[in-house]
């Protein structure tokens, strides 16, 4: 596994630890020697495909089920340990598939978790407005869309005023309106010291907002690191897509003549250009020596779906 993010530093101590971790269902590896650190206030994404283990390390961090072996330490607490009782009254955890009892209201089903969490003084109305569900805070849960059940879950993981959340697939079900509302609660969050794990499959979704994340594969972390610290790491290639007249296409071939560039295809009115990322910068120069020929430029970095499958495959 290449961890090449920047150690954390010493304001910044890490929340989260897990070491050596494994769960073995027989000869089923589902987490197999995992190492990981997230730090306080943090952001941290935890992407793979179905399988890779994601949901069985949030459980065995959640205290669920217990390891085959390695440690896992929240706030310093080992999972396995007396005091971790303590620390799960500062967790707040959204499961991928939301249960929820359907003859509750809204209201009722925030009552009914604060109870379960030995939680009391929280204003569960404004919480239900604040993930958008104030409308239906009386509603029986019964007449929720997907979507409203998926925002209740999320108001039930914030109950208690969480430090930590862990957040397994949490915008599944939610239009484009109550996805950008979701990540602006987090960054509220974030500004108050809040660590979250979140999982995705929508790696677009996720791309900027998380400030570190971990690529998981056959129970294995295979990468961690911020977005652009993997991208470079991968080495993947860039594109470039330079607006030109027809005429002057050749032109921008032969300024790239010299250039370690990997492939260059004209299409309608731009020429598209393939580069190491090394060769940025000369082939920047190169292009804008071209003067007024040039129209527009535009650079496209490898997505974190490409990084995702530069180490996953």
């Amino acid at each position: 596994m290449a961890d090449i993010s920047p150690a954390p530093s010493d304001t910044t101590r890490a929340v989260i630890t897990a070491r050596g971790v494994r769960k073995h269902y027989g000869a089923i590896h589902a987490v197999d020697g995992v190492d990981l650190d997230v730090r306080e206030g943090e952001l941290f994404g935890l992407i793979g495909h179905n399988g890779a283990g994601k949901s069985t390390l949030f459980k065995m961090m959640l205290g669920l089920i217990p390891l085959s072996a390695g440690e896992i330490r929240i706030d310093g607490a080992p999972v396995s340990g007396g005091d971790f009782r303590a620390v799960r009254r500062k967790i707040g955890y959204l499961p991928e598939n939301v249960v929820l009892y359907d003859n509750l209201t809204g209201l009722e089903t925030l009552h009914f978790f604060a109870r379960l969490k030995g939680v009391a003084g929280q204003n569960h109305a404004a919480l239900l407005e604040r993930v958008g569900l104030a409308h239906a805070a009386r509603r029986r849960v019964r007449e929720y869309s997907k979507g409203m059940r998926q925002r209740l879950g999320f108001a039930q993981a914030l109950l208690g005023q969480p430090r930590i959340l862990f957040l397994d697939e949490p915008t599944t079900g939610l239009d484009p309106e109550a996805i950008r509302g979701f990540y602006a609660i987090l960054r509220q969050l974030k500004s108050q010291g809040v660590t979250t794990v979140i999982t995705s499959h929508i790696l677009a979704e996720i791309q900027e907002r998380v400030d570190r994340l971990a690529i998981m594969a056959a129970g294995q972390v295979q990468a961690s690191g911020t977005v652009q610290a993997l991208r470079e790491q991968m080495a993947l290639p860039l594109w470039f897509s330079v607006r030109v007249a027809p005429e002057d296409f050749e032109a921008v071939r032969a300024a790239l003549g010299s250039l370690p560039v990997g492939a260059i295809e004209a299409r309608d009115d731009h020429v598209a250009v393939q580069c190491p990322r090394e060769a940025k910068m000369a082939v920047i120069a190169a292009l804008a020596a071209l003067g007024d020929k040039v129209r527009d430029l535009g650079v496209r970095e490898p997505s974190l779906e490409d990084v995702f499958f530069g180490f996953s495959d």
